[in-house]
């Protein structure tokens, strides 16, 4: 599962990677058709980022809930949990050695 997960976000990242290349190009003709100046582009570039980073947190918020429902369905311990139950081991155990004593 890991591995679809994987190549998704792979997928995800080179057809990012492809478009910002392809909106720079853009961007350039138009500063070279002088119908944009370099302070415009520069604009135009920065909000593209910007855009960018926003979708990429989205992506990984909505990845994560989906690989938390995937656990839950497949029955999985999440790191939350596993976490979870090793305080609760350490609480035992401390409450082990109390009574030892």
């Amino acid at each position: 599962m890991n591995d679809v997960l994987k190549k998704g976000f792979l997928l995800g990242l080179g057809a990012a990677v492809t478009s910002k290349e392809k909106f720079e190009r853009k961007v350039k003709q138009l500063v070279d058709k002088n119908e944009l100046t370099q302070d415009q582009a520069r604009t135009v570039l920065q909000n593209f980022v910007e855009k960018g980073e926003m979708k990429k947190d989205e992506w990984n918020t909505q990845q994560y809930e989906q690989t938390q429902k995937l656990a839950k369905e497949f029955g999985l311990a999440t790191k939350e949990d596993v976490n979870e139950l090793r305080a609760r081991i350490t609480e035992l155990e401390n409450k082990l050695e109390d009574r030892s004593e």
